[in-house]
């Protein structure tokens, strides 16, 4: 059986000797209706914040919100296409919502190198989805990492 490592497109991401404290990548995306109403059918989550508008009118909101593990979901995009890219795999993920994201909103989601662990080809990094430069998702999470050894 061939080594997994021989089916990764090498130029499409980071190999553990690759990587350096402070190296940032980041995926945006604006979030449509269709992308909520799919998110809800996919993770059965149909609270009435995110899917009823009546309902979320009359929450501290004002009105629907995008689930947040949708808006934390981009993060994982950025790891998994951007850093350290194909072949990595996301071993944990702290997250702590600080502000809604709305239908329409384009969030983008920050990963940046803190630290590295190359015995043990494991990366710490600092997570962040932000809407127009304000916070909306706060975290840090641990990677695996292919290595060219």
């Amino acid at each position: 059986m061939d080594d997994v490592r021989n089916l990764r497109d090498d130029a499409a991401g980071y190999c553990i000797e690759d990587l350096t404290v402070g190296m940032t990548a980041v995926y945006a995306r604006t979030v449509t209706e269709a992308d909520v109403v799919l998110f809800a059918g996919i993770s059965g989550d149909n609270n009435p914040v995110h899917m009823n508008e009546l309902y979320a009118a009359r929450t501290l909101f004002k009105g629907r919100i995008v689930h947040g593990m949708l808006s934390a979901s981009f993060l994982s995009t950025a790891i998994a296409s951007r850093l350290p890219g194909p072949g990595s795999i996301y071993l944990s993920q702290n997250l702590k919502f600080c502000a809604p994201v709305r239908a329409g909103d384009t969030v983008e989601a920050r990963v940046t190198v803190t630290d590295i662990m190359p015995e043990k080809r494991r990366v710490a990094l600092k997570t962040v989805c932000s809407v127009a430069g304000k916070v909306v998702v706060d975290g840090d999470a641990l990677v695996m990492v292919p290595t060219r050894t």
